[in-house]
């Protein structure tokens, strides 16, 4: 034991057998050399450990990290070891390896420490309750989510209150736009029963004219932000952990979400609606987790006001000759009936609705092109009464395969037109859609049809009026005789004795 340094827990040890034993004792017991405890009682040891003033080792580098690499890492403290490792290599090759990493490694990080420049220091933020709340949109498209085995690309609209940390959540279905901003933000506000007086976003150009210099808010966010009396502030451009607190959160959220995905054993939703309440059932979660400062936080919010503003956008389309109108790079099939009428259309985050006049005559769902290219939105409800006047239009259609439902009419349209596409074949399916349309069954007729195409039948149209047109109903004769009023006299003098 002579010449092993000895720790201070040894020394309590030592001290505490000591009360009650001779020193060899003590010492033997607290594993000690009887000198060192001489030197303990004397109050001579001391368990500090002195610093080091020599080298273990030679120096692999002798002087090379200084003549070469300081120059470099003053001038850009960003570049990485292993790079400087490979600098050194060009001047003196073979010399120094990947033996050398770990130990390069160690240098750069002291001189960082001792020599190299001021880093950012984050100032955690104290917010009062009812001050901010922050929103932000993330992607979801790494949890791989299906709507009917379809992938889902999609993000979601993410708003939080800074001092109890209560969430909403809402799935938005294109970009940032001013419309999902509004609706979130605006369905943010009445579930949460109150209004912050800060909000905070990054830079969303649905918020903030970002080609000003000066932070210029647009006209519309400007509208919506004096509507609900909240203050309108964003982060710095380029700097993230200034909205850091939204940004842990979605982290958070995502885990929480891919966590409750796993035990539900599937990624797959029938719907968009199905998909939005499982995610409100895991944001009930968290709000519940901070149920006890948000019910502090409530009592600071403002007054939400008497109703909500707009959160859409306008826009006047001619309905043409095809009956189609287009809405931001959108092409849409609309009722016939409003072919050549001028219609001012609502746009909203997931529908449009039509106007003639001030009476809306329609609401369609929305759809978003995607980049540059444009897309459609076709519905054969809109049109099949007139396609079915005049079926040979079918064939040579710019709408014909979107006139076609996805599913079971698709899959049978493939199969008919394997070879080429016949005239017969498409008044066959032209007399389909209108059955579909008519009788109201286009689910249970795709499947019907097809189902037997699969088996070499070919169901007739005549045949498929009766198995899903109205049933005729008898309708029985019912002979009813007319009372005398002296009956209801009669009646009456009952009642009264």
């Amino acid at each position: 034991m002579s010449g092993k340094p000895i720790t201070k827990q040894q020394v309590n040890l030592y001290m505490s057998y000591r009360k009650d034993h001779k020193q060899t004792i003590a010492a033997a017991q607290a594993g000690i050399s009887e000198r060192t405890a001489r030197r303990i009682e004397s109050g001579k040891h001391s368990t500090i450990k002195q610093a080091r003033t020599y080298r273990t080792r030679k120096d692999p580098f002798n002087g090379a990290f200084e003549e070469h690499l300081v120059s470099l890492l003053k001038s850009d403290p960003e570049i990485q070891p292993i790079t400087l490792l490979e600098h050194l290599d060009s001047i003196a090759p073979g010399k120094f390896g990947r033996n050398h990493l770990r130990t390069l490694q160690r240098r750069v990080k002291k001189w960082l420490a001792t020599e190299g420049p001021e880093q950012d220091v984050i100032f955690r933020q104290t917010y009062m309750p009812g001050f901010m709340g922050i929103s932000d949109y993330t992607w979801m498209n790494k949890l791989n989510i299906t709507l009917t085995g379809e992938v889902f690309e999609h993000k979601l609209f993410h708003y939080k209150l800074v001092f109890s940390g209560w969430t909403y959540v809402q799935v938005v279905f294109g970009g940032e736009s001013f419309e999902s901003l509004s609706t979130g933000l605006q369905n943010a506000f009445w579930r949460s029963g109150g209004v912050p007086q800060t909000h905070r976003t990054d830079s969303l150009s649905a918020a903030f004219n970002n080609h000003y210099e000066q932070e210029t808010l647009t006209e519309r966010y400007q509208k919506l932000c004096k509507h609900y009396n909240v203050i309108a502030t964003r982060n710095n451009k380029g700097i993230a952990h200034e909205n850091g607190a939204i940004e842990v959160a979605h982290s958070h959220l995502k885990q929480k979400v891919d966590q409750q995905l796993r035990l539900r054993g599937s990624r797959d939703f029938a719907t968009i609606n199905e998909y939005q309440s499982f995610l409100d059932v895991i944001v009930a979660k968290i709000n519940r987790q901070c149920k006890t400062r948000f019910d502090e936080e409530r009592k600071h919010l403002n007054e939400l006001p008497k109703r909500r503003t707009n959160d859409f956008s306008e826009q006047y389309v001619k309905v043409t000759s095809s009956s189609t109108i287009s809405v931001k790079r959108v092409t849409y099939t609309v009722p016939s009936r409003l072919i050549g009428h001028r219609l001012l259309v609502h746009i909203y985050d997931t529908r449009l609705d039509l106007f003639l006049g001030h009476e809306i005559t329609d609401s369609i769902p929305r759809v978003y092109a995607q980049g540059h290219l444009r897309s459609r939105a076709v519905d054969y409800k809109h049109v099949i009464h007139s396609l079915a006047k005049k079926p040979n239009a079918f064939k040579y259609s710019q709408l014909r395969e979107d006139l076609i439902p996805e599913g079971d009419f698709s899959l049978l349209w493939q199969q008919l037109t394997q070879e080429y596409i016949s005239d017969k074949d498409c008044h066959y399916m032209v007399e389909l859609l209108l059955l579909a349309h008519n009788y109201n069954c286009e689910q249970a007729l795709g499947r019907y049809v097809l189902k037997n195409h699969e088996q070499g039948k070919r169901i007739s149209i005549e045949m498929c009026r009766k198995m899903f047109g109205p049933s005729s109903v008898v309708i029985p004769n019912i002979v009813s005789q007319q009372h005398q009023i002296s009956d209801y006299d009669m009646l009456l003098g009952g009642l009264h004795g």
